[in-house]
């Protein structure tokens, strides 16, 4: 099982880090019960093993004029391996495309894409997407609000899972 390395310590530190990333060492390894010098060493070696990627502020798109939300279903004419490649590729390049998932059924991909406004975000879909080779179709739904946006994972439950399995 992924992670199954990993001691409850070591999920818990992040747990911390996940719900609260800027806070200090010190008071990291006060929370997970343990001293800050053994604390820092778990912490660079979940970050050095990929446990840990980055850490990151959580910015409102909306506050600073990025007014539309886009999700996009993309269907692409061929799907071998170095066309989804290339797309994916092409995905990373767009700015305003925030995050790419390639999926199973239907639709190859799902972009969450981020506009000022929606001529901007139509521009983007005419000029880019649309004429991105190897792209079939696309369909749009615009989010007209979100109701949840929660980063990271539910450790709570993983935790369940590892309780039940003791």
């Amino acid at each position: 099982m992924p992670g199954a390395k990993l001691d409850p310590i070591d999920r818990k530190i992040m747990a911390e880090l996940q719900a609260d990333g800027r806070m200090t060492n010190v008071e990291l390894a006060r929370r997970v019960g343990i001293s800050a010098p053994p604390c820092l060493r778990r912490v660079r070696t979940l970050e050095e093993a990929g446990f840990i990627r980055g850490y990151h502020a959580r910015i409102d798109a909306r506050e600073l004029g990025f007014e539309v939300q886009v999700f996009a279903m993309v269907r692409l004419h061929r799907q071998n391996e170095a066309d989804l490649n290339a797309f994916e590729a092409r995905c990373r390049d767009w700015p305003l495309v925030r995050e790419c998932h390639m999926l199973n059924g239907e639709i190859d991909f799902i972009l969450k894409c981020v506009a000022p406004d929606l001529s901007s975000f139509q521009r983007f879909l005419t000029e880019d997407l649309l004429a991105a080779d190897n792209v079939a179709s696309v369909k749009t739904s615009l989010v007209i609000r979100n109701a949840k946006n929660e980063p990271g994972v539910p450790f709570d439950v993983l935790e369940d899972r590892y309780a039940a399995e003791a």
